[in-house]
């Protein structure tokens, strides 16, 4: 798409919705409305654009969000003026967006060096041992990770079954969504929180319990149900897949994956100084971990045999596609978050007083469901950052008198991306692999039969346990 139309579309919006406070400052206070629009349109892009217009959105994505991108970066631009819009952009890319694609990066190149092969027999206790298997891996090499990693031996064990839908259901429950909660490696949200300076090890501590509970719930569930289905059927297939020894190759990629752990603690531990770029302090620590995210992408490349990739269909589609979301996200999501920082007296007062009592005190509950019912349908991570920035914005407070608000936070941008096909990356990526193994999975509104019949539920017994 051409600049030019980039240019006047931004002086159209800026016309729209003018604003005096930029003209020296990202004032959230005084920002309007509209400054929402560009984010509200990359979010609802994502959500509805692969199911309605899968076509178009395949070959036109990198059009659609650059557009949404525009609208914000260009009024931004004749706003604030170009210097310092550079340095907001700057900002945002240095000490956010580069930090969150390379992690995810490593992490995806890593999980895509990891093979499990061999046949298992999908009983109701292996299939159960499975699922827990991968919801713990998820918090290691991340919801996506295991999900790729996983999602093939489990559809294998299950090849000769006439129900083994159901398994993939709890799958994405489970391994793409419930399990990454316990460290910023296991979803994108939690990375946002920990490049916010929240501790690598806070979500460990103190969404355990809720984590165990959820994941408990579902798998007592899963088992009887399987089990149920389990003795109605029978094995009344002959086993497509031969049988063969179970085997996992790709040790090297166990190792990088320590690496990219020790980057991300030594990062926080140490303090090195800084440098500038574009107006914007970037730590050498955090630099020194940025640099080895690229090195270990290169090393697990150089050292993956390409059987192993080619076994896990492994092609860079995916990350491509996350790159290019994200960056007009993060881009997009700019003025809200400085409208947000402006609390009761912004436009968005009236989100504030919902998950604030009259008293002050935040409504742990609201923010749970909230972060919850918006994750379930747009990207848990804009939504995460969203109700953290609600909830004050400031780490510290947060992780010790706001614990509870930010494990509400926190637990409702990652549990409830399990809600729908497009709550979560790994849960459509799954849903496709699936369905072309020969899985019938249930539709959009099929599934979310499924979610509303069993994780909503959970999710209420969750919030009357911990969050009241």
């Amino acid at each position: 798409m051409r600049v030019d139309c980039y240019f006047l579309t931004g002086i159209l919006v800026a016309l729209l919705f003018p604003s005096e406070a930029l003209a020296a400052t990202l004032d959230g206070a005084n920002l309007r409305l509209g400054w929402v629009v560009p984010f509200a349109g990359v979010l609802l892009s994502i959500a509805v654009l692969p199911l309605a217009a899968p076509h178009f959105w395949e070959h036109h994505q990198g059009k659609i969000v650059a557009t949404w991108g525009a609208l914000t970066a260009i009024p931004l631009a004749l706003s604030l003026g170009l210097v310092e819009a550079t340095h907001a952009l700057a900002h945002t890319a240095l000490l956010e967006y580069i930090p969150f694609i390379l992690l995810l990066l490593a992490l995806f190149t890593v999980a895509g060096g990891i093979v499990v092969r061999g046949n298992l027999h999908g009983s109701p206790a292996l299939n159960t041992a499975l699922l827990a298997v991968g919801a713990l891996l998820a918090s290691v090499i991340g919801t996506t990770g295991a999900s790729m990693v996983m999602v093939r031996p489990v559809i294998r064990a299950n090849d000769d079954r006439r129900h083994n839908a159901h398994v993939i259901v709890f799958f994405i429950f489970l391994v793409s969504n419930i399990g990454g909660s316990l460290t910023p490696l296991g979803d994108p949200p939690l990375f946002l929180g920990f490049l916010r300076g929240v501790d690598f090890f806070w979500t460990t501590r103190h969404l355990a319990a809720e984590t165990a509970f959820a994941a408990g719930v579902l798998l007592v569930v899963f088992f009887c149900i399987d089990a149920y289905l389990y003795r109605k059927e029978g094995r009344i297939k002959p086993d497509p897949t031969p049988d063969n020894p179970l085997r996992v190759s790709g040790g090297v990629n166990f190792a990088l994956m320590a690496v990219i752990i020790a980057a991300i603690l030594l990062s926080a531990s140490f303090k090195l100084g800084s440098f500038e770029v574009l107006g914007t302090h970037v730590a050498v620590e955090n630099a020194l971990r940025d640099a080895v995210m690229v090195c270990v992408v290169f090393v697990s490349l150089a050292l993956t045999p390409r059987r192993d990739h080619e076994a896990n269909g492994f092609s860079w589609g995916p990350i491509v596609e996350v790159a290019k979301l994200f960056a007009a996200i993060f881009v997009t999501i700019i003025p809200v978050l400085a409208m947000l920082n402006a609390g009761r007296s912004g436009v968005f007062g009236p989100l504030v007083a919902m998950v604030t009592d009259a008293d002050g005190v935040p409504n742990n509950v609201a923010y749970f469901w909230l972060t919850g019912l918006l994750s379930s349908f747009l990207d848990n991570a804009p939504t995460y950052l969203v109700f953290f920035e609600l909830a004050g914005g400031d780490p510290q407070q947060l992780m010790t008198n706001g614990a509870l608000t930010l494990a509400a936070i926190s637990a409702g941008a990652v549990f409830m991306g399990a809600n729908s096909y497009i709550g979560n990356a790994p849960n459509f990526m799954v849903y496709a692999i699936a369905k072309k193994s020969g899985v019938r999975m249930p539709s959009f509104f099929g599934y979310m039969a499924w979610s509303a019949m069993l994780l909503l539920p959970t999710f209420a017994l969750v919030t009357l346990i911990f969050f009241r």
